[in-house]
């Protein structure tokens, strides 16, 4: 079975840093493209970070202007697991994280919270 668990949000400060993990199960990461996605109460599920395949040239990622050069995704396909760190953070990325494979979109797990306040 396919399976998408996300992990790592909780509750920070403003400025501060997390790590969000998606570790995968019933198919192979390396295979896809990666993507990180939020979405805030009210609000559609944003698109904020895609790293490419392996079969891609290089290692591409690309992020939403909201997180350019404070997020940073990656992945280890060892642990078939991704990453997304957050940096600089604002209590505008207040939202439930999400992640998924692309282009053939599979269950979406149940995200995790991240909250920034003071």
């Amino acid at each position: 079975q396919v399976r998408l668990v996300e992990s790592g949000g909780g509750l920070v400060q403003p400025g501060g840093s997390l790590r969000l993990s998606c570790a995968a199960s019933g198919f192979t990461i390396r295979t896809y493209a990666m993507n990180w996605y939020r979405q805030a109460p009210g609000k559609e599920r944003e698109l904020l970070a895609t790293i490419s395949s392996i079969s891609s040239a290089g290692s591409r990622t690309n992020y939403a202007d909201s997180v350019k050069g404070r997020f940073t995704i990656s992945r280890d396909n060892l642990k078939n697991t991704v990453y997304l760190q957050m940096n600089s953070l604002k209590p505008e990325d207040t939202a439930v994280y999400y992640c998924n494979r692309a282009p053939n979109t599979v269950t979406w797990g149940q995200g995790t919270q991240v909250t920034v306040s003071s």
